[in-house]
């Protein structure tokens, strides 16, 4: 039977090509000669970003997400948290990357392809949905 799947995910060599560059970035700016910046990637759930006061942490945020969009990864695959600044001021903050289909989104493009009346069957299988003929 032909069938095909319906899934939403990044492309982990582009984001990581993206936070290179990123880095390469950091290390060349000025205003971040004697900030201790850091981008680190988490396995393939999350970029967290490390800077020293507020101001760094959202120019960081700029520079990132600058470069994943150049690298044509949607920013709607990117969860944006708020900046956790500390009392001493150094700030850290997490963009989580959406990796497959959420389950009630699974759910309503499913009752779409119902509703559409073709000659299909549709199964939601971990986070995507395979359509069957």
């Amino acid at each position: 039977m032909p069938s095909f799947d319906v899934v939403s995910e990044v492309d982990l060599m582009e984001v990581k090509n993206a936070l290179e560059q990123a880095r390469k970035e950091v290390a060349n700016r000025f205003d971040f000669r004697e900030a201790k910046a850091e981008i680190e990637l988490d396995g393939d759930k999350a970029i967290k970003l490390s800077a020293i006061d507020k101001f760094k942490i959202t120019a960081l945020e700029e520079i990132v997400l600058g470069k994943l969009a150049r690298r044509n990864i949607s920013l709607k695959n990117i969860d944006r948290a708020d900046a956790d600044i500390s009392p001493l001021g150094h700030a850290r903050q997490e963009l989580k990357l959406k990796q497959g289909l959420e389950t009630d989104i699974a759910k309503t493009i499913c009752t779409a392809i119902r509703d559409a009346k073709f000659k299909v069957q549709t199964q939601i299988q971990d986070r995507q949905i395979r359509v069957t003929s």
